[in-house]
């Protein structure tokens, strides 16, 4: 267990607010992270997460609030901050130049490590990442996933009392993401780490992270584990495929007059709607459609997920939240 305790929360933010000229990016952002547990910050492009993170990790200072990490004052004292954490930026930060060896060796002396120490960090890390072959390696040769893996590496060097992980698996295709995961959880598990995770991705989110914040225009939502956040919500989801999407509102119309269902939100051209039995009510919203004269092209049930908690919180759909982020 590294130097925050189990009785002290590793992160705590407190009614911070940020704007950047006409853009609110953070409204009264507040939360803590428990002390050993892999926490994920999760929403949509636009949300708000990378400017948390870069409050918390000192690049950037709020506007009002306050916030520590590892117990320490992020605005008095930054400098303690920063030798505390480690931090895994979106874009890829390793030299190109440079062989993986030589990326581990350079940031363990930026820290301050003697250079038999980090010699011998880099190589045990390296065999972690299952990095070793390709050590002496320059890294513009090294893939996608192996490049992002080494990243992690880096930020682990001078073991870090906080891991900050900002959107470490955005550009990876599914293998390369399936394995980072993979060493995301087992350094979670094996070492007790307090590790922050951003993400846009919902399924990565529920996969790995204890605990999550789900945050929304620069607030956050709602709070707890995934399973927690899945279980308040009763009943089964049912998605409805249309075969003109113009006409989505009529439909959505069509099914609010079902008893039973709730939360129906068209989503181009498709509409979702939560039901209290979604094998008793796909009949019943078949035949509201037909009554319409409304086709549906396919019909799916599936049990609560975080995108069903994101709609519930905010009315919409996170695909659709991702995109007014993006546009």
């Amino acid at each position: 267990m590294n130097d925050v305790t189990r009785a002290q929360a590793a992160i705590k933010a407190d009614d911070l607010h940020k704007r950047y000229g006409d853009v609110l990016a953070l409204d009264g952002l507040s939360l803590e992270v428990p002390a050993g547990t892999l926490f994920g910050l999760v929403g949509p492009n636009g949300a708000g997460k990378s400017s948390t993170v870069n409050i918390l990790t000192t690049l950037s200072r709020p506007d009002r609030g306050s916030a520590s990490v590892a117990g320490i004052d992020v605005l008095r004292r930054p400098d303690q901050v920063r030798r505390a954490i480690g931090c895994v930026t979106q874009k890829v930060s390793v030299d190109p130049q440079a062989t993986g060896r030589e990326n581990l060796r350079l940031h363990g002396g930026l820290y301050g490590m003697p250079r038999r120490d980090a010699a011998a960090r880099a190589n045990a890390l390296l065999e972690r990442f299952g990095l070793a072959e390709a050590a002496d390696r320059v890294t513009r040769t090294y893939s996608g996933g192996m490049q992002r893996k080494l990243d992690v590496a880096m930020g682990l060097m001078h073991r870090p009392q906080v891991l900050f992980l900002d959107e470490p698996t955005t550009g990876l295709d599914p293998q390369a993401r399936a394995e980072l995961w993979k060493e995301i959880s087992r350094l979670a598990a094996e070492e007790g780490m307090s590790i922050l995770l951003t993400t846009h991705y919902l399924e990565e989110a529920d996969k790995l992270a204890a605990s999550l914040a789900i945050v929304d225009r620069g607030r956050v939502i709602a709070q707890g584990s995934p399973d927690k956040l899945k279980s308040e919500l009763n009943g089964d989801a049912v998605q409805v495929e249309l075969t003109d999407p113009s006409l989505a509102a009529q439909a959505a119309e069509a099914v609010r007059r079902v008893e039973g269902t709730s939360e129906i939100t068209p989503v181009g051209r498709s509409l979702r709607a939560r039901v209290e039995d979604g094998a008793a009510a796909v009949p019943r919203i078949l035949a509201a459609l037909e009554a319409e004269r409304l086709e549906a092209l396919s019909v799916t049930i599936s049990r609560p997920s975080l995108d069903d908690v994101y709609l519930k919180h905010t009315g919409r759909m996170f695909a659709q939240a991702e995109e007014e982020g993006t546009s």
